[in-house]
This record gives structure tokens, sequence and C-alpha cells, in this order.
């Protein structure tokens, strides 16, 4: 976890750079940008690389938290770089198969799945982002060079651009399908210590380090829910998903809606999920109560 990221991608070198390691990207300390449309400089991984490469930092490293996309598609990266593998084969042969998880997966309709929930028409939203500066995202260049928009209803299509337009629809950061059935496994597994079905598939020396308070409150990988009991972890999706898990009470919880297939509201924006996430938690937590 405290090796140098350069140590998996001998190309991730330089002085803003050299200092950064697994751990920062776990816990979104890197200093990298929350976001940026890499797809106006890459069509393939290789590109999006070397796009992410020639950013300079926004924070600098370690002097805090600031969630970042880019940071998860570089663990993507050096996963595939580690494995000899392209991440989605790695994971599907390493963990999905082994844990029975049938519905979960990248790129889904290449793989034969046919019923998806909708979730947005064309990317709508993520091109308001570029366009628009008053979400602080907007493209530091001239946001009408690049048209490649999809258009119609997304379904069976991840929704972030950067893993369809610049990843090919697997990344690191976003991309992965699957059911509440095959989520809960998931979180069951992590709940449990590593185990599920009565089989070890993660020792309880990498879930603890992984379960284990940061300097900046929260999990390697996952956020801390305030108000909830302790040891408790959660994460949530930008179309509109949510899980939680539960140790002490060996609770797992999935909310998946579609959130992005509603309207928005007057500024533009797609319902805030929090307040609902919240009181799902709190009902469920009440009538475990002894």
């Amino acid at each position: 976890l405290d090796a140098p990221v350069w140590r998996y991608l001998p190309e991730f070198r330089g002085a803003h750079l050299d200092s950064i390691t697994v751990r920062h990207l776990l816990s979104h300390s890197s200093g990298l940008v929350q976001w940026q449309p890499l797809y106006y400089h890459a069509s393939n991984a290789r590109e999006a690389f070397a796009a992410i490469r020639e950013m300079p930092l926004q924070w600098g490293v370690g002097e805090g938290r600031h969630y970042s996309d880019l940071g998860f598609m570089l663990l993507g990266f050096i996963v595939e770089r580690s494995s000899g593998q392209r991440l989605d084969e790695y994971v599907q042969r390493e963990f999905y198969q082994p844990l029975g998880l049938r519905s979960t997966t990248f790129l889904p309709k290449a793989r034969g799945f046919t019923e998806f929930a909708a979730t947005e028409l064309g990317n709508g939203y993520e091109r308001h982002m570029v366009y628009d500066s008053t979400f602080g995202y907007r493209y530091r260049g001239d946001p009408t060079a690049w048209r490649g928009w999809r258009g119609g209803v997304l379904r069976g299509e991840v929704n972030d651009g950067n893993s369809w337009y610049a990843n090919g629809g697997v990344a690191g950061h976003a991309g992965l399908f699957a059911t509440g059935t095959d989520l809960r496994v998931l979180l069951d597994l992590l709940v449990a210590g590593g185990t599920y079905g009565g089989h070890r598939y993660l020792s309880a020396d990498a879930v603890s380090r992984f379960l284990t308070l940061d300097r900046y409150g929260h999990y390697l990988g996952w956020m801390m829910p305030r108000d909830l009991p302790p040891g408790s972890f959660m994460h949530t999706g930008f179309t509109g998903t949510w899980v939680l898990g539960v140790p002490s009470l060996q609770l797992s919880v999935v909310l998946l809606t579609n959130k992005q297939n509603m309207r928005t509201d007057a500024k533009g924006n797609f319902a805030n999920l929090a307040p609902l996430q919240a009181a799902v938690a709190r009902s469920i937590i009440a009538a475990l109560a002894p």
C-alpha cells in the first residue's frame, strides 16, 4: 500500500508524482484533480493514462482527502499492469466467478445480458459539467472541440464518460454492473471479515487494512458514515447507487436507484438521495436494535 505508484507504472514519474503511493490513491489524498473530461485528449486507456500523467496536481500530496475519479482509474491500470490481464478479465476470474456472482460484470451487453435499468438520456449532465463553469469542471479549452456525445437512453452502457469514451467501458473508477443480490454478497464478504459461505476469499488482515480509519476520517476506498455504529462503511455511486455495511450487526444494505433517469431541478441537478439513504439506514438499524 505504501509503495510508490511508479513501482507498478514506471512511466508515472516526475517531481510532482514520485511521492504518490497506492495508499494515496485509495484514500483520495494524492492531490490529483477530482475529474476532468479525459476523452477530449484520449480515446483509449493508454492515452487516458498519458493525459493523467501530464496533469498538474490540484493539491499537495497527502495534504487532504479530495475525491478523485482519476486516482481510481490509476488503480485499475495498476491491477492490469501487475496481473498482465485486462481489469475486467482479472476481477471476473479472481473474484466474481469464485464468489458465484453471475450478474456482476463490465460491458454487460457484450456478455449477453439484456435487462438493464435506464440511466440517462445521453450524457446530458456530463456535457453540462463540461460547458458550465458553475459546476467547477468546465473544460479549460474549447468545449466544442469534442462532439462525440452519446444520444438516446443509456442502457447497459456505463454512464461515466471517461470510462466509456476514453477506456472502452472498463476502468478502475466506473463501468461495473451488478444486481442487488450480487452486491449483497460482496458486502457480506467484507462484513464477515473476508469469508462468505464458509470459504475465505480475503485475508482478515487485508479487510482490516481497508476498513481501518485513516488520518482523514475515512477508510481505504470506503467512506465512514456519520451517526451510525462504529465500523460502518459505505459508498455512493454517481447514478444513484448506495451500499452500506455494518459489521457490528452483520448487516449489508443495498439501495439501487436510477436517479439520472429523472428530471433535474431548476439548477440542473438531479435529486439528492443522501436524506433517503440516511433514513433507510436509520430505519433498518433501529429495527434490529435489541
